[in-house]
């Protein structure tokens, strides 16, 4: 296949790559297609293949349209990888070939050609292809509607994928590509061809968020156009024009103002007419819109009595939702790969911000319904109990509808009980022992979707239901364990994850009744298929760390822990399905404390394991057996601080007999943050209980969390850093001088932590950093005190901040030390680091909190001729309060 400046195909190879196109998208075609592909992949490594299939899209008029759209897709995955290292002559031929097929006669072929135009866009830039744009400009303004429809249709596709690059200057054009474009798009807005109307309003709404100066200028004519379209017969159009409503109020809520009660009613008559679903959940999202602009409420409170009722019907399952379906699933149902959603295991973190994933919505299809129960959850957080008047007797309305045929309405009333649990529960508040005994035979109702509906709205309401009265508490508890044991897998979904709600409010209530839970749970554990299996080991985690220590009683493991390492032993070490079992080991670890010891060597050997073959499998995958997945990894590690941690110095004789120091320090210089972050969680968990153990590779484990602190991509790992950081404190106190080496430089990456504490915004990492200069400066106050003056204010200001507890107490050892090293180091922030004594409600220890007692008055006897009563003046009247159990 040779190449000349006139390329021409050969008949021969022409055929050849027809004949494999042919077969390969044809149904009946008994040819291998595996076979096919690869005879395709070899033909790609001649430098003029792509040629050819530029040929065949362009111009191989004899050859059906399906074969010169596979010629075309072909192309454009070739060009994504291989465009840059084509000779350029090749890029030539296949640029000129496209250009004359914008306007080709049959449609699906202009809209391959849009999508490779777009893709040689994406790769070479407008100055790559000059003749583009005026061609581009030549088909919007010729009047021929395949022209017009084929520039379209590559611009849409460019506005969609690279907006930027039509907003840009281009060398040698007097204005950028927008500004031509632009113009045209808004009269094609006016276009009697719908297809034209659909593609310039959807290019024109890709801009709203950059918002070019082109479109700022013209936005009276934008808006114009949109109310004209509000009520265009296409569907796609009407959607698009609500679309744009939304984006609007989110990035320029100031344009849409003048015109907010119009745009409200038509959102109100769209959101009406449900016969377009698509139509009206585009409208729906402006609602949750309107609010996040922090637009004022006042204006939409005359729409509430009409826009409730509207909410509220299209809150009713649609007669094709995919639930309704899904809903007949019976448990006996094996579950397919693809009903298994992939699953995230987040790493460990130590301190603050430890923030829950909310997963209140159980299924993750975005509709109509869910959308519309969204937006009822935000009205009532907006105007709380203002819309019970109007929403109440709707509710009671469709609650007592009777009939099998009405039981759509009964479960949407359900749904928007639950949608309003936060906002309006005030309101509620003297009613919910009623909605609660409402609520509760439902559970047993005969449609499973009112069944578990009713699970959800009950576990939002499960902060009232613990704490008023037992009797009703027992109800809601014992109706839940009856549904986790349902024969239909959404309810045994619904149930478990409203039990494990129930489980977090009422944590050491749940302690007298942890056998019947456990034997529910455990009986859940043998029947429930794979996807609901993970629910109930994420139930029995949460009920492990909610009652902690009481699951520790021989009943209860006799009927927790067998079909648990049962389940252990049968999965392999490759099996995604340990994720969960080893993040409910982790919990269950945690809460037994030393009571887990009779299980714990094998469960720490089967970690060690784990983590052994992961990393031999990130460099040779065949001699592991297994694919790498550093998930695996990640799981292992945080199981291991679980163990740790319950077990404090029993784990030591484990760690002992293992090599996992080598193990913790090749995790700890992972390339993947996730794993350096549970990597840097066991590493202090291990220097609290056995830190001997850590002695012989000291050095690294310093030097390699010091790094952490020190990266210009810090804000991309915060939470690495946070515990790399906690880490080093840890090792500090126990290992005490041998940490001198890295002082300096950590103390260099810390302070300007603390200095610019307001920007990173991450509590938990200003607090831990705090607290390790702190301990450094207690064991190595000689090297820290020199550099006092650089910290003491900020440092003061974040000890103010820390609760009372152990740690704070090192900090403050590492205060005073530093002090008695060098006392004029702190005069400057006197006030602040009074302020940061005061923050203490109480110091336990009494030889600390005489130690403080010395360092106030040790400056207030070096403060003569009124400067200590200057300083205390600058005091607010709280702080001096606090500060006389000091005696000063």
């Amino acid at each position: 296949m040779a190449t000349s400046a006139s390329w021409q195909p050969q008949e021969e190879g022409f055929k050849e790559i027809c004949g494999l196109l042919e077969q390969q998208i044809s149904s009946s075609s008994t040819a291998d297609k595996s076979q096919i592909w690869q005879q395709l992949q070899h033909y790609s490594h001649f430098p003029d293949f792509n040629n050819y299939l530029a040929f065949i899209l362009a111009r191989a008029d004899g050859k059906s349209v399906e074969i010169r759209q596979a010629a075309g897709l072909l192309l454009k995955n070739n060009l994504r990888t291989g465009y840059k290292s084509m000779a350029p002559e090749n890029q030539q031929y296949i640029k000129s070939e496209l250009l004359p097929c914008l306007g080709a006669a049959d449609r699906h072929i202009r809209s391959t050609v849009g999508t490779i135009v777009s893709v040689v866009v994406q790769l070479g830039g407008i100055l790559g292809w000059p003749e583009l744009l005026q061609a581009l400009v030549n088909c919007l303004d010729s009047n021929d509607v395949n022209h017009m429809e084929g520039a379209m249709d590559a611009l849409s596709k460019i506005c969609e994928d690279i907006p930027q690059v039509l907003d840009s200057d281009v060398a040698g054009l007097a204005e950028r590509p927008i500004n031509i474009f632009l113009p045209r798009f808004l009269k094609f807005f006016q276009s009697p061809h719908s297809s034209l109307r659909k593609l310039s309003l959807g290019s024109v709404n890709q801009y709203i968020m950059l918002m070019p100066t082109a479109l700022y200028a013209s936005m009276d004519q934008y808006l114009q156009g949109l109310f004209v379209l509000a009520n265009d017969p296409a569907t796609e159009v009407r959607k698009l024009v609500c679309a744009a409503f939304v984006q609007l109020i989110e990035v320029r809520p100031s344009f849409l103002e003048p015109h907010l009660n119009n745009i409200i009613e038509y959102m109100l008559q769209v959101n009406k007419d449900n016969t377009d679903e698509e139509v009206a959940l585009e409208a729906c999202e402006f609602w949750s819109a309107y609010f996040d602009a922090q637009l004022p409420p006042e204006n939409l409170k005359e729409f509430l009595p009409r826009l409730i009722p509207v909410l509220l019907s299209n809150m009713a399952y649609a007669d094709d939702d995919e639930s309704l379906i899904d809903a007949e699933d019976d448990e006996s149902l094996p579950d397919r790969d693809q009903d298994i959603k992939p699953r995230f295991h987040s790493s460990r973190l130590h301190g603050s911000d430890n923030l829950e994933e909310d997963d209140d919505d159980i299924v993750n299809i975005w509709n109509l319904r869910k959308c519309s129960a969204a937006a009822l959850d935000v009205l009532s957080n907006v105007f709380g109990d203002d819309i019970l008047p109007t929403l109440m007797p709707i509710i009671q309305a469709k609650l007592s509808a009777s009939g099998d045929e009405a039981w759509k309405d009964r479960e949407a009333a359900v749904l928007a009980l639950g949608a309003i649990a936060e906002g309006c529960i005030s309101g509620l508040y003297p009613h919910l022992s009623e909605v609660v005994v409402f609520l509760i035979p439902l559970l047993d109702d005969k449609f499973p979707l009112i069944r578990s509906i009713s699970c959800w709205t009950l576990s939002r309401f499960s902060k009232y239901i613990v704490q008023n009265g037992h009797e009703q508490f027992e109800k809601v508890l014992m109706g839940l364990l009856r549904r986790i044991l349902d024969t239909n897998k959404r309810v045994q979904e619904a149930a478990c994850s409203a039990f494990a709600t129930l489980e977090e409010e009422a944590a050491e209530e749940l302690a007298p009744r942890l056998e019947i839970i456990l034997q529910h749970l455990m009986c859940a554990f043998g029947k429930y298929q794979r996807r609901n299996l993970r629910i109930v080991y994420d139930a029995i985690g949460t009920l492990a760390d909610a009652v902690g220590e009481a699951l520790n009683q021989p009943v209860c493991l006799e009927i927790l822990m067998p079909p648990l390492i049962a389940k252990w032993q049968q999965l392999p070490n490759s099996d995604k399905d340990l994720f969960p079992l080893l993040e409910c080991f982790t919990s269950i670890a945690q809460a037994l404390g030393s009571g887990f010891t009779q299980f714990a060597q094998p469960v720490f050997q089967r970690c060690i394991d784990i983590i052994q073959i992961q990393q031999l499998a990130k460099v040779d995958p065949a001699s592991a057996g297994v694919q790498y997945d550093k998930e695996f990894i990640v799981c292992s590690l945080d199981l291991l601080s679980g163990l740790v941690e319950g077990l404090g110095g029993g784990v030591e004789s484990l760690v002992a007999q293992s090599n996992l120091k080598d193990l913790l320090l090749q995790c700890c210089l992972d390339d993947a943050y996730d794993v350096r972050q549970s990597a840097f969680a066991l590493l202090g968990d291990l220097a609290r209980v056995c830190p001997v153990h850590l002695h012989p590779r000291l050095s690294e484990f310093l030097d390699v969390a010091a790094k952490q602190l020190n990266t210009s991509k810090l804000k991309e790992t915060l939470s690495v850093a946070n515990n790399a950081c906690w880490a080093i404190g840890e090792l500090a106190v126990k290992v005490r001088q041998e940490v001198s080496p890295i002082v300096v430089a950590v103390i260099s990456y810390l302070v300007p932590i603390l200095l610019h504490s307001e920007e990173l915004n991450n509590k938990s990492l200003v607090e831990n950093s705090a607290i390790t200069l702190g301990r450094l400066a207690w064991v190595c106050p000689e090297l820290v005190s020199p550099h006092m003056e650089h910290f003491m204010q900020s440092w003061c200001i974040a000890l103010s901040r820390i609760r009372d507890d152990i740690e704070k107490e090192d900090a403050f050892r590492g205060l005073c030390a530093m002090v008695k090293s060098n006392p004029s180091g702190a005069l400057s922030s006197l006030v602040f680091m009074c302020r940061a004594i005061a923050s203490w409600h109480e110091i336990r220890s009494e030889e600390l909190h005489n130690e403080v007692c010395q360092v106030l008055h040790g400056y207030k006897q070096m403060l003569r001729n009124g400067a200590w009563d200057q300083c205390m003046s600058a005091l607010e009247p709280p702080v001096k309060d606090r500060l006389l159990k000091y005696q000063v």
